[in-house]
């Protein structure tokens, strides 16, 4: 049975669809079977992958409003070693047309039911938001995954994240772990970073990943190729250091591969 992760936070911009990603590839290259599902209206993972979200026909808001079966709208690349449901735009409107569909809070968990069995891990991009389409993904979860940049105001609205994971965990998932936090865009030049670490570690305490994310410019540039950091540039820092991460997961999970 695989291990669904919902990797977010609901600030824009601290790395949650390059975590989706690079974690999802590298634990694709250490053997294991990996759906992502891109639940983000604005379908980065999705063109990240190298698919046109303007031209996504199935994807995930056909199957969250019942027009479509997730198994016909996953796609599979080898060369990557993962698979994607993705997104389009059309999601944006999903929130507003759920909100009368029976279970609205539990769409996603019911798919993702038929799924799991297939797959070694379950990555949820969410959307930089706190709506019905991260509710549906903490419903879903195992456990989530929160990237946090080591930048001013790094801890920012996290108080409103854990508010909701407890909302969630009394009313829809009281198994919903706190995997831990990913440091993202750590700047080894500069003070900030270092005390954002810190702060970081001294909220979250033992829930943090050994593994730091560094600012790096392959992987600013590697969605725009399409490409998974494994695959524009295996030997940069960023590369190496979504490696790394993707061994400790493995390694918490109790060594999976």
């Amino acid at each position: 049975m695989g291990k669904i992760y919902t990797v977010v936070n609901q600030k824009g911009g601290v790395g949650k669809t390059t975590t989706s990603i690079n974690l999802g590839a590298y634990l694709g290259q250490f053997g294991q079977k990996v759906l992502l599902i891109d639940l983000d209206p604005q379908a980065n993972a999705t063109s990240c992958l190298g698919i046109d979200r303007h031209k996504v026909e199935t994807g995930i808001y056909e199957v969250l409003i019942g027009a479509r079966n997730a198994a016909d709208c996953i796609l599979h690349n080898p060369r990557f070693k993962i698979s994607l449901i993705p997104s389009s735009p059309n999601l944006s409107g999903a929130e507003i047309e759920m909100i009368d569909l029976p279970d609205r809070e539990r769409r996603l968990e019911s798919i993702i039911k038929t799924l799991v069995s297939h797959y070694d891990y379950i990555l949820i991009d969410c959307p930089p938001s706190l709506g019905l389409l991260t509710v549906n993904a903490l419903t879903a979860a195992d456990t989530l995954l929160a990237p946090i940049q080591c930048e001013y105001y790094a801890l920012e609205g996290l108080s409103d994240l854990m508010n909701t994971v407890k909302l969630v965990r009394t009313h829809l998932n009281p198994m919903l772990d706190v995997e831990g936090v990913v440091l993202t865009m750590f700047d080894a030049r500069t003070n900030l970073s270092e005390q954002v670490v810190l702060e970081v570690k001294k909220f979250f305490k033992n829930k943090v990943y050994r593994t730091i994310i560094p600012r790096s410019i392959r992987l600013g540039e590697a969605p725009s190729f399409g490409l998974p950091i494994n695959q524009y540039d295996p030997r940069c820092v960023g590369a190496k250091a979504y490696q790394a991460l993707a061994e400790e997961v493995i390694a918490n999970d109790g060594g999976k591969a």
